[in-house]
C-alpha cells in the first residue's frame, strides 16, 4: 500500500519536469530582459539579443515569450511585484500602531528600490514607451500595490482616531470631485472622509514626484548635496499633508 499522503483537492498540483524548465527560462528571459533594460532602455529592448544572451536561436525565445510587448509585459510585473514585495516587507516590519513609521518606512522603500532599480523604475513611472499598450488585465493588480498600502496604512491611522485634516481646515470639494472621492470611499469600504482621500492622493503623486525627480537628476548635479535628508524632509511634511501625527522624535 502506498504510504504517501493523498493530496487534497485545495494543494496545487506539482508542476511537471517540462512545466518546470519552462518556469526557469521564462525566468532567465526576464533577468536577461532586465539587463538589458539597464543597458539599452525600454524602447530599444529586443528579443533577438535576449536570445543571443541565452544562447539560443531566437525562435527558440519566441516558444516562451511570443513578442516584444510580451516581455515588457513580463518585466512590468517582475518589477511591480519587486517593489511591492519589498515595500510590504518595510511596512510589516513596523508595529501595527505605528501608522506615520509604516508611511515613513513605505516611502523610504519606494526610494531605496528605485535608485537600486534605476531602470525598471523607469519602466514602471517614466515616460510611456512608444507602440506598447500594458494589458490592464494583467498589470493593474501588480502596479496597484503600493498605494493599496498607502490606502491601508490611512483607513487605519482613521479608523484609530489618528487621523486628521491639519489645521486650517478643509476645503470644499467641487461635486464632480466629491463624487469621484466618494466612489473610491465606497469600493474600498474606507473610513477616511473624502477630503483626506483627497490629501492621500496629494501624498501618492508627491512620493513618486520627490522619487522620480531623484532617480532622473531633475534637481541638477550640485543642488543638493544630500537628498537623502531632502527625501526625509519631503516625507515628514507629506505625513502632515495626509493627517497623520507628527512622528515622536
Amino acid at each position: 500500500m502506498d504510504d504517501a499522503p493523498a493530496r487534497t483537492s485545495d494543494q496545487p498540483r506539482p508542476l511537471t519536469p517540462r512545466q518546470r524548465a519552462r518556469t526557469r527560462t521564462v525566468a532567465d528571459i526576464v533577468r536577461l530582459g532586465r539587463r538589458h533594460l539597464a543597458t539599452h532602455g525600454a524602447a530599444a529592448l529586443s528579443l533577438r539579443a535576449v536570445a543571443r544572451d541565452l544562447g539560443v536561436v531566437s525562435s527558440a525565445v519566441y516558444r516562451y515569450v511570443e513578442s516584444r510587448d510580451e516581455l515588457l509585459t513580463l518585466l512590468l510585473i517582475d518589477a511591480f511585484g519587486e517593489l511591492g514585495d519589498e515595500v510590504d516587507a518595510a511596512v510589516a516590519a513596523v508595529p501595527e500602531g505605528g501608522h506615520t513609521a509604516r508611511f515613513l518606512a513605505l516611502g523610504r522603500a519606494v526610494r531605496v528600490w528605485a535608485l537600486r532599480e534605476p531602470a525598471s523604475y523607469a519602466l514602471l513611472f517614466g515616460s510611456p514607451v512608444p507602440g506598447y499598450n500594458a494589458p490592464a488585465e494583467r498589470t493593474t493588480g501588480p502596479g496597484t500595490r503600493v498605494i493599496l498600502a498607502l490606502i491601508s496604512i490611512l483607513d487605519a491611522a482613521c479608523r484609530d482616531g489618528m487621523l486628521s485634516v491639519p489645521a486650517g481646515g478643509s476645503l470644499e470639494l467641487p461635486p464632480a470631485l466629491a463624487a469621484d472621492l466618494a466612489a473610491i470611499r465606497s469600493g474600498f469600504g474606507l473610513a477616511v472622509p473624502e477630503e483626506l482621500v483627497a490629501r492621500g492622493v496629494l501624498v501618492w503623486s508627491s512620493l513618486f514626484g520627490a522619487v522620480s525627480f531623484e532617480v532622473f537628476n531633475q534637481y541638477g548635479p550640485d543642488t543638493f548635496t544630500a537628498p537623502a535628508e531632502l527625501f526625509e524632509h519631503h516625507l515628514a511634511v507629506l505625513a502632515g499633508v495626509a493627517g497623520l501625527p507628527a512622528q515622536a522624535p
